[in-house]
């Protein structure tokens, strides 16, 4: 169950979970990155834009002309989105930690619906999307073996505690 990048990698080359992420004030922390509003810089080259909950819509989707209730019956959420430009994907990262059994272990298998529904509302855009969870250790356990295997079947990721830089299309900094 230790797939796609099981913790324990240095915090320059991804996303670290702490309890409740932000990935704008992760990047603006690394070498050679800044965040300005929305949009993201390396080495003062722009490479994505980066959007959490309502301002996925704001400033998003209107400026660019879609009105999400002629796409999708329902407004998501995301708890991050990042749209990269070098590989013209949208990222939705779902963050979930759990310290008990309880309900996030039921939202993790509508990670297929509401990717098809992100893809419904961005297709005009002809844009990629991918569907990203961000788990905890707690999911490491053997009982969730058949949930983290339907996330895959159906086309989504997952990563305990640990987003690598690369998996999102970002530039690496140098170690030096």
């Amino acid at each position: 169950m230790k797939k796609n990048g099981f913790g324990g990698a240095n915090t320059r080359t991804g996303l670290i979970f702490e309890g409740k992420v932000d990935l704008k004030t992760f990047l603006s922390k690394q070498k050679g990155y800044s965040v300005i509003k929305h949009d993201v810089f390396f080495e003062n080259k722009l490479v994505a834009h980066i959007y959490k909950k309502h301002a996925f819509y704001k400033d998003f989707l209107a400026p660019n002309g879609i009105c999400w209730e002629d796409h999708i019956s329902k407004r998501l959420l995301p708890d991050d989105c990042i749209f990269v430009l070098v590989n013209n994907t949208v990222f939705i990262i779902e963050c979930k930690y759990q310290k008990t059994g309880g309900s996030v272990d039921e939202k993790l298998q509508t990670c297929d619906f509401k990717k098809k529904q992100y893809q419904k509302l961005l297709a005009r855009l002809n844009v990629e999307v991918e569907y990203v969870y961000l788990l905890n250790k707690w999911f490491t356990k053997p009982e969730y073996k058949d949930v983290l295997d339907y996330i895959q079947s159906v086309r989504c990721q997952y990563y305990f505690e640990y987003i690598p830089l690369q998996k999102l299309g970002l530039p690496v900094p140098e170690v030096n």
